[in-house]
């Protein structure tokens, strides 16, 4: 068979993010040049030229489909929707502000001190101490790891450790 791949769609319309917490935040950008966030960029750890809520923005990305995003032109002021991270509530990578777990209050304090120091624009540093963690769904304790990991963190000691 040739021709490439074939996708069937079905009847109606598919609602993404059903269920999730949902924030809207106006973003400028600040920069000399155009920023693309993707749809499934952590929002609170994108560009640092780009002057949002940033702490509104934490544990959330794009409620837009997967593989879309948004552009913002240097001087563009836009409003975006967010929504909430599913699943296990770990991030890593980005922007490297939050490499743990979202239901972490020292994680998000250590984040948003990050974000300040290093000139994230939006960061304020007045907002560590008046904001708890908001958990994502699914989200285990500390460090976003789950209650049940627990057993397969214990296999990974050495003979003879305890």
């Amino acid at each position: 068979m040739s021709g490439g791949a074939k996708y069937l769609y079905g009847e109606g319309s598919v609602e993404i993010n059903a269920g999730r917490r949902k924030a809207k935040v106006t973003v400028s950008n600040t920069g000399d040049r155009a920023v693309q966030v993707g749809s499934h960029y952590h929002f609170f750890e994108v560009n640092r030229a780009l002057d949002f809520d940033r702490n509104a923005a934490y544990g959330m990305h794009l409620d837009l489909p997967a593989g879309t995003g948004v552009r913002f032109e240097p001087g563009d002021t836009r409003e975006v929707e967010l929504t909430a991270y599913s699943g296990h509530g770990r991030l890593i990578g980005f922007s490297s502000l939050v490499d743990g777990g979202l239901g972490s209050t020292d994680t998000r304090i250590r984040a948003l001190r990050r974000a300040v120091e290093l000139g994230f624009k939006g960061a304020r540093i007045e907002d560590v101490h008046t904001e708890t963690a908001p958990r994502a769904a699914g989200a285990g304790d500390g460090d976003g790891s789950r209650a049940e990991d627990g057993k397969k963190k214990n296999k990974t000691h050495k003979k003879g450790s305890n």
